[in-house]
């Protein structure tokens, strides 16, 4: 029989958000009142979280009191294509007590630019970027969706070609999948959330085991080996990366480039061998620079010593805020990426905590954010901007603190 914890638990990933946010309250009633231990909250921070809205095991509910347990200080919603989770992530973190953001991750074409025909940072697909949108101000939600929900449709149709096309590749073993009734289902498409390669590889995965830790483990397999025989090419579902500024300049977000990097012995040890950005690397953060994009999002825990400290530099010449972006899609994932705090990377706490800063600020206008022009102008220097905001950040929290 399950215990009261474990039943709240569940209820964290239930199809009812307000059943969700219930029990979220109930497992903050249950720490408040010391029936279950309070975690200890250290200084590290991830702003890129995934959720069920695009491909997680964790509900935004349940994500946020992830990252409350696992020690974060901060937590950050990042959905592929989709805002639909935000809402409940930025009420999760009121219902915790943790400063959260948000943002949305999102595929870019660079046709008609000097990357067109490259290999970016996207493991599939030449001449396609991906970008992240952080620091996204709530009144500004509505309008992020309005632009995105297109491109989860066009997105959609090239899912359907791609079952098709992994359909015949197993006809021979005779297995095949269904897109509305083994991949849909999957999704949470219906309420705003995006459907990826890695549903269309888990439905597979289901048809295969109905254990979920198979299932989990065969997923990471299809992801690296199995992608390439069935990928069709993104098209209309991509913008262009000058519409991905321009609308970061309408909602007053913080457009970032994330960093991939080239794989040669995987540090994580799940990477295949593979070229993508750093032969180019100076060139490409030139361009993105100009274009104005303002900030660059990497993992840590992904990258060489060497391929970090290059990235550091390039951001740090060139004015670009670095931001903590410790993928989390996967139940087998740390929410903690111990490099983090480590004298070479603290600055991504400030960092974090700076983001939070802005999504207060520009609730009162987006002309207050960190990078507005009125902003930049008051305060030029980006360290002395960083430190501002997240100074702001960390008042408000402490204030909160201090009533609860």
């Amino acid at each position: 029989m399950l215990t009261k914890k474990e039943q709240l638990f569940e209820k964290l990933n239930t199809q009812d958000k307000n059943a969700r946010m219930d029990a979220l309250r109930e497992l903050k009633l249950l720490c408040d009142t010391g029936a279950l231990d309070v975690p200890i909250t250290g200084v590290n921070v991830n702003n890129h979280i995934h959720t069920t809205y695009s491909f997680s095991p964790y509900s935004p509910a349940k994500a946020v009191f992830m990252s409350w347990l696992s020690g974060l200080a901060t937590t950050g919603i990042m959905d592929h294509d989709s805002v639909g989770g935000a809402d409940e992530f930025i009420e999760a973190g009121r219902i915790i007590g943790m400063p959260v953001t948000v943002g949305f991750e999102l595929r870019c074409s660079m046709a008609g630019t000097p990357f067109e025909g490259r290999r970016i940072n996207n493991p599939d697909q030449d001449t396609v970027v991906y970008l992240a949108m952080h620091g996204i101000p709530h009144q500004m939600l509505s309008e992020a969706e309005h632009f995105l929900a297109p491109y989860r449709e066009k997105r959609n149709v090239r899912n359907w070609k791609m079952v098709d096309k992994l359909n015949a590749y197993l006809k021979p073993y005779e297995i095949g999948l269904d897109f509305n009734n083994d991949v849909l289902p999957l999704s949470l498409y219906s309420k705003g959330g995006s459907v990826t390669e890695r549903h269309i590889l888990y439905a597979l995965a289901a048809k295969l085991t109905g254990n979920e830790m198979p299932r989990n483990f065969l997923l990471g397999v299809f992801k690296s080996q199995l992608v390439e025989s069935f990928y069709v090419d993104a098209t209309d579902e991509l913008p262009h990366i000058a519409d991905f500024i321009s609308l970061a300049e309408r909602l007053g977000a913080i457009p970032a480039y994330a960093y991939l990097g080239d794989v040669g012995v995987s540090v994580t040890g799940d990477k295949r061998t593979q070229k993508f950005e750093d032969d180019y690397l100076d060139e490409l953060i030139d361009y993105m620079v100009k274009i104005g994009m303002k900030a660059v999002t990497y993992m840590p825990a992904r990258n060489t010593d060497a391929q970090l400290e290059r990235i550091k530099s390039l951001c740090n010449s060139n004015g670009l805020l670095q931001i903590s972006g410790e993928d989390i899609n996967s139940p087998l994932q740390k929410f903690i990426c111990d490099k983090i705090d480590t004298p070479g990377f603290r600055h991504l706490i400030d960092s974090a905590w700076a983001l939070v800063g802005h999504e207060l600020a520009t609730a009162d206008g987006i002309e207050n954010g960190m990078f507005s022009a009125d902003t930049v102008e008051r305060l030029p220097d980006l360290s002395e901007r960083i430190t501002f905001f997240a100074g702001l950040a960390k008042e408000k929290h402490s204030k909160k603190r201090k009533v609860q």
